[in-house]
């Protein structure tokens, strides 16, 4: 129903009522003056018809000029924004490397989010547009979908490929689908974030370390163009399939080779929940194909203890002739402790290992790191990181984080140990 259809009716509703309370005092002068009420309700009637009129001649013109949907129960044209949701937030920091990194760039090699020494960084500004998502059941097709653009220092690293001209500022965006078959077939096609990581693209924002591990980046992948299936089997148990342009391939593949994403998502109680993840295919980017697995898990100890985790294994493959070549594993471990002493003020612990003995994936310049490939090296590092929300929409976070490299060349200059302080803050809306 259009809603100036609508006022019509509701002002020829009032009109009517109003006759029928004039009729009503009409009623009781009538033995007084009859005609007098009478000329009265006419003259009433009249006077509602000819709004009738305006309002008719109104409505016309608007859907001649296109302002309504001409035609009987269509739907306002701006109906597609009003469910829409718009969130996001903004992040700066401020940090210190002791192992004072060298110019041109004076960047840290392997750490984020803010990579250049003593420098005032505006790390994030994100924007996501989104219906609401998809109601997943059998009776029903359902459609929506979601758009998350990723502006600042971090953008291109965050969002994979943003040297390609088009997808600059793209971090997500796809449509979600609701095929009523059994429980509901949730599909979802586009430009998707990673089912790998434990922690969030989002950095600080979301995460209770501002800094990223280094899990993040090398035992883990960004986003990634192809298609998903989920289906839920029942309220602790759901599945996920999912083909993409390899797995570091970004939106815009450099050729045919696919690669395949499972996860085996399992709930036992509201506290206790993990992911088991499997992946592998032909990559022809920088190897020739990996394959590997993941296990993701989070426990809800008290109300305010919680516990994460991410166990990784990879394993990159190269021609002979590539160096390095044949069989190259990698694995890394992860472990995040969480405390929140009141709803303002928390404590994040994040410790990780990372191994990489044949320099295949932690090498050759990757986020700055100075081993050639062929030469490996463990990755340690502790985190520690105070949250502080001294109101719901701003999160401040102080950090000190301690990296250790077994390569002798070390971060930089041969310097093996580093710490890293300093602080960011995010506001969300």
């Amino acid at each position: 129903m259009k809603r100036h259809t609508r006022r019509t009716k509701h002002i020829a509703t009032v009109g009517a009522c109003l006759g029928l309370a004039v009729t009503g005092v009409g009623g009781l002068q009538a033995q007084s003056n009859p005609a007098s009420s009478d000329d009265k309700i006419k003259q009433l009637e009249k006077q509602n018809q000819d709004l009738q009129k305006r309002l008719d001649t109104l409505e016309a013109v608007a859907q001649k000029e296109g302002l309504l949907p001409s035609g009987k129960g269509g739907d306002p044209p701006v109906s597609a924004l009003t469910d829409v949701s718009l969130s996001g937030f903004v992040t700066t920091s401020y940090f210190h490397d002791s192992s004072e990194p060298p110019g041109p760039g004076h960047i840290s090699p392997g750490y984020l989010w803010n990579r250049v020494n003593d420098s005032f960084s505006i790390n994030k500004f994100k924007l996501t547009l989104a219906s609401p998502p998809v109601e997943r059941s059998g009776d029903k097709f359902d459609v929506a979908y979601r758009v998350s653009l990723i502006a600042g220092q971090d953008a291109p690293i965050v969002n994979s490929k943003a040297a390609v001209i088009g997808f600059d500022y793209l971090r997500e965006a796809y449509l979600e689908m609701n095929i009523p078959i059994g429980t509901g077939l949730n599909v979802r096609a586009g430009e998707l974030i990673s089912l790998l990581n434990y922690e969030s693209g989002d950095g600080g924002a979301a995460n209770i370390n501002f800094s990223q591990g280094f899990q993040w980046f090398f035992t883990g992948n960004g986003p990634a163009a192809g298609i998903q299936l989920g289906y839920t089997f029942c309220d602790w148990l759901d599945v996920k399939l999912r083909v993409q342009n390899g797995l570091y391939a970004g939106p815009v593949d450099n050729n045919s080779s696919k690669t395949v994403v499972g996860a085996i998502d399992i709930k036992p109680t509201d506290k206790l929940w993990f992911n088991v993840l499997f992946f592998g295919g032909r990559e022809d980017a920088f190897v020739q194909s990996l394959w590997g697995a993941s296990l993701l898990g989070g426990w809800q100890a008290t109300d305010q203890l919680s516990f994460g985790t991410e166990l990784d294994y990879f394993d990159f493959h190269n021609p002979g002739a590539v160096v390095p070549g044949g069989s190259n594993p990698v694995w890394s471990a992860g472990l995040w402790t969480a405390y929140d002493f009141t709803k303002q003020v928390g404590l994040g612990l994040r410790t990780e290992f990372l191994s990489d003995h044949s320099g295949v994936d932690v090498s050759g310049g990757a986020l700055g790191f100075l081993n050639p490939p062929g030469t490996g090296q463990d990755l340690t590092s502790v985190a520690l990181t105070l949250n502080y929300k001294p109101v719901p929409r701003l999160k401040i976070q102080p950090e000190i984080r301690f990296d250790h490299t077994s390569w002798s060349g070390g971060f930089v200059a041969g310097k093996q140990n580093r710490v890293i302080f300093g602080a960011g803050a995010s506001y969300i809306f």
